[in-house]
């Protein structure tokens, strides 16, 4: 049984409906997905609390995603302090296109890896 938490960088709150952040530290939310042998178990939203920092958002989306036990990490871009963090912390980034919808994104990348992006 494989399991894995997959982060994306979201502009809402509309789950996996939602779109895919410019950019990953100053996203409005993280759109938070549970798949158990790739399918969909849950889906929560959890707000940024650096969405609003002038400097070192990064990070900060990092440490709480870290917490929050991701394992993979989808942006439209990574900043240098964040994807250090992420490496520290080894979640895995993946990078995809601004505006696109979560379950798109989630839905190629699986399929294009078999799950081995997220692992």
């Amino acid at each position: 049984m494989s399991k894995t938490r997959i982060a994306v960088a979201t502009n809402g709150r509309r789950g996996l409906e939602d779109s895919v952040s410019e950019v990953f530290g100053k996203a409005k939310t993280f759109t938070i997905i549970d798949l158990e042998n790739d399918e969909v178990k849950d889906v929560q939203v959890v707000d940024n609390p650096a969405a609003s920092y002038r400097y070192g958002s990064g990070p900060v989306a990092s440490k709480t995603l870290a917490d929050l036990k991701v394992n993979s990490v989808m942006a439209t871009q990574f900043g240098p302090g964040a994807s250090g963090l992420l490496e520290h912390h080894n979640i895995g980034r993946i990078s995809v296109r601004r505006n696109k919808k979560v379950a798109d994104c989630v839905r190629e990348a699986l399929s294009k890896s078999k799950g081995s992006a997220f692992e």
